[in-house]
């Protein structure tokens, strides 16, 4: 019979709430028993009561640490102001894993803390990038190491560019994309980036507190190059309120024999360009949407959303428990994450490249002049 697991639940009402449905998705795995909840906010504790079908909660999630002793605990508030507490006070109470939302939080400072914290308790911890567990991620993965477009030279990012665009979208949703463009073309071995308040260099008087507990926060547009490892070079973008629709939030990734494209999510819209001048008009060349199937393929999944990503982020945690190995989104993935966003003002601070591992651990906007 498999091991069952108690998984308590922290949330946040009012101040990033029960992020995308990190609280719900137990409910649908057999080995998970939901036990308790935590959320200072007391509508807030007695909706999501009812709505995870439990009797126990707090007011506060340390006490329900302490009281519970949980194996594993999901850590729900969207805003990352609280993230590494809540961490750092789990992985003392001895729990086995941690299922986190994202963005990761607010320094690297704070990352390494929490990195320290889960390796010495052998803390299984895992972020929910949930387009890292998407069947059609592990198709694009496949076809670039088959060589589909040929030598990967560059891959382009950009955020969801709405009213968020620049700072808060690099932070906020920026995350997800440069998670993947690490994890497609390699770790980062420097940046160089430049941050932009209309029009104009970002300096102190621009610097304003972030929502969503971000901290420090400055500039509507963003841009960044960055060197990757095996000859990629990355680019990320964002401008304040230039969105598309649909949305063009996501990567394309080019080669020397074709492009590929995706968005993010458990389903991603994706699709492969296989033409070398990545010029269409001129070859004729049309680009093949790509299933979790394989290109040109019917796709046979539902599309389940966010919650489908979640279940299967959530069953490869307890699984790396059992096995004893990092989760497929794992901490120290999401600190180079971080460390990427970081780089960008932390290069616009200095005005130059900045390599990684970044010097300054802090957050380079609180000592920008």
């Amino acid at each position: 019979m498999a091991e069952s697991y108690r998984v308590a639940v922290i949330g946040s009402t009012g101040r990033g709430n029960y992020g995308h449905g990190l609280d719900v998705v137990w409910r649908d795995l057999p080995q998970a028993e939901l036990v308790a909840v935590a959320d200072d906010h007391p509508e807030g504790l007695d909706a999501a009561k009812a709505r995870l079908g439990i009797e126990t909660g707090y007011a506060d999630y340390r006490k329900m640490l302490t009281e519970v002793k949980p194996d594993i605990v999901s850590i729900c508030p969207r805003w990352l102001d609280q993230h590494r507490d809540m961490v750092l006070m789990a992985a003392a109470e001895g729990v086995k894993g941690i299922y986190l939302e994202k963005p990761l939080c607010r320094t690297l400072e704070e990352a390494d803390a929490m990195v320290s914290a889960c390796q010495t308790n052998n803390v299984k911890l895992a972020v929910a990038h949930q387009t890292r567990y998407s069947p059609i991620l592990a198709v694009i993965y496949r076809m670039i190491h088959e060589g589909r477009i040929g030598r990967v030279l560059e891959i382009r990012a950009r955020g969801k560019e709405d009213q968020r665009g620049g700072g808060e979208d690099l932070w906020v949703l920026g995350t997800h994309v440069l998670d993947l463009m690490h994890y497609l073309g390699g770790n980062p071995k420097w940046c160089f980036g430049s941050v932009f308040q209309e029009g104009e260099p970002v300096d102190a008087s621009h610097v304003q507190e972030g929502k969503e507990g971000i901290g420090p926060l400055a500039g509507d547009q963003i841009q960044a190059t960055y060197a990757l490892e095996n000859g990629v070079f990355g680019y990320f973008n964002s401008t304040r309120n230039a969105q598309a629709e649909p949305s063009r939030f996501g990567i394309m990734i080019y080669g020397d024999q074709g492009i590929l494209a995706m968005n993010t999510g458990y389903l991603p819209s994706a699709s492969w360009l296989p033409d070398p001048s990545w010029t269409p008009a001129r070859t004729g060349k049309r680009w093949i949407p790509i299933t979790s199937g394989g290109p040109g393929q019917p796709e046979t999944l539902e599309n389940g959303g966010l919650h489908a990503g979640n279940v299967l982020a959530s069953q490869d945690l307890i699984a790396a428990i059992e096995d004893n190995r990092s989760p497929e989104s794992s901490l120290e993935a999401a600190r180079t994450t971080t460390e990427m966003i970081v780089s960008i003002f932390e290069s616009h601070r200095v005005g130059k490249k900045v390599y990684f591992p970044l010097q300054n651990r802090k957050n380079p906007l609180s000592e920008l002049y």
